[in-house]
């Protein structure tokens, strides 16, 4: 840090296990990929090119370099895996992923209707040579699924394999986890977070409010992910109370009473 502070709360040392952000590379070019690394590798432990910008990206092979090069680990989008398994070609997803010398792949069905023995048949497939990370709930609007299901679902997924369960909720963060406004579901989640390690989860969390909710929720050290590139280290801000949304989180009771 540059200079410092009392009553920060610690964060783990990369490469970490928890607390961990995922940013959602939507697009960027070379030269915006070194820039984020320059400013941000230190708060990214996760790059996730999202839904299938790496079928149209330049230089993707690069990139994808730099990414790894500088400790973050990198995966294509969920959508992408489904654009392959829905045109019966998973052989060559996994043709592709190693091609491009990726070592994590994700397993998602939130566009397609597939079979949950079939999903986890994949994810334990691709967890014999890559990290991988499986996404629960719907992308599509309005569509509900009983906590119970949520449960079972990641819980099965954990066991087939995945390192991480990633809890649905769109680029737009208004579906899934989240009602049409953004707002959590907190019936839900809180079900969820009975049955499952919330270590195991990495939530979809694109709007500050929501990066917000989680944070006082689960604390500092939540797993958050579809972080814009620019706000990567707003979050990482939010994380250690140096924003106003979260600043006197951890501040002991004598520095609380000038709340307000």
């Amino acid at each position: 840090m540059n200079f410092n502070l009392p009553h920060i709360p610690e964060r783990p040392a990369q490469p970490r296990k928890n607390g961990l952000t995922m940013m959602m590379d939507k697009g960027l070019s070379i030269r915006q990929a070194e820039d984020f690394i320059s400013a941000s590798s230190e708060y990214t432990d996760i790059i996730k090119l999202g839904f299938g910008t790496s079928y149209l990206t330049k230089n993707l092979e690069q990139k994808i370099k730099l990414y790894k090069e500088a400790g973050m680990k990198i995966y294509v989008g969920g959508t992408l895996f489904e654009a392959f398994i829905v045109r019966n070609m998973f052989d060559d997803y996994m043709k592709l992923i190693d091609k491009l010398k990726l070592d994590c792949a994700e397993v998602s069905d939130g566009s397609i209707v597939m079979h949950h023995d079939k999903k986890c048949e994949y994810i334990h497939k691709l967890s014999k040579n890559f990290t991988v990370f499986s996404e629960v709930g719907s992308k599509e609007a309005g569509l509900i699924i009983h906590p119970g299901m949520w449960v079972t679902m990641m819980n099965k997924e954990l066991q087939a394999g995945s390192w991480k369960v990633i809890a649905e909720a769109r680029e737009s963060g208004n579906v899934g986890i989240y009602r049409a406004n953004g707002n959590a579901h907190t019936l839900l989640i809180n079900k969820i977070l009975a049955k499952v390690n919330k270590d195991d989860i990495l939530w979809e969390a694109p709007q500050k409010s929501q990066q917000v909710w989680f944070l006082k929720l689960l604390g500092q050290n939540a797993n958050l992910g579809n972080i814009a590139h620019d706000d990567v280290i707003p979050l990482e801000t939010l994380r250690l109370g140096l924003r106003g949304d979260t600043f006197f989180t951890y501040l002991p009771a004598e520095l609380k009473k000038q709340e307000g």
